[in-house]
């Protein structure tokens, strides 16, 4: 199998149990299937947006290069480039499921600011605020070095802005709303994405 297939079988995994199986196994467990979808003002408008048009493109670039209409970034095409790229990208895969279990019901994608859940602050959220998004970027890096191209990487800057957008100026204003002085005692000693890193003081 050519390095573009491997990378759509790892995004039909990706979506199949980061979204797909993650989905169902909330609806089966709270009647609810933890989409929230976009609503809100303009910002959480672009940030949705935005992340949909950068999986759509991080998805486009193995396509086209699996049809030689992308060439690919020379420096970067080298076997054991994509042979790591192939091994974060899973790790990515399999923090993401571990990730979105330990949040529990408190799982959802989107922003309903009529609900209170859990703050979520044990386990692996107990070393970053936000692990799922860290897996998600394990993984978008993983896939855009097993088809190193343009769009790719463009794919991945947009799924890092986006992300970045999210949660500064949509989760954690929600969630400093919803759990004030335990969500801001959180923020000031947990990362954002990595340990230590993103405090919020």
């Amino acid at each position: 199998m050519s390095t573009a297939g491997i990378a759509l079988v790892l995004f039909a995994v990706f979506g199949v149990l980061g979204f797909g199986w993650r989905s169902w196994l909330q609806y089966r467990r709270t009647g609810s299937s933890g989409f929230r979808g976009i609503s809100g003002g303009i910002t959480e408008w672009v940030a949705g947006t935005g992340f949909a048009v950068a999986l759509l493109v991080a998805v486009s670039a193995p396509i086209l290069q699996l049809y030689n209409a992308v060439a690919s970034l020379s420096a970067l095409s080298t076997a054991w480039i994509q042979i790591a790229g192939i091994a974060i990208a899973v790790a990515g895969i399999a923090a993401t499921v571990y990730a979105q279990l330990e949040m529990g019901d408190s799982w959802r994608i989107g922003v309903d600011e009529r609900e209170n859940t859990t703050l979520v602050h044990t386990g692996v959220f107990g070393r970053v605020r936000n692990p799922i998004y860290t897996a998600m970027f394990m993984f978008g890096l993983g896939v855009a070095l097993v088809t190193p191209n343009f769009v790719a990487c463009a794919g991945f800057v947009l799924l890092v802005s986006t992300i970045e957008l999210q949660v500064r100026r949509v989760e954690e204003p929600h969630l400093s709303r919803t759990h004030g002085d335990e969500y801001r005692a959180y923020a000031a000693t947990v990362g954002r994405f990595f340990p230590g890193v993103g405090l919020i003081r």
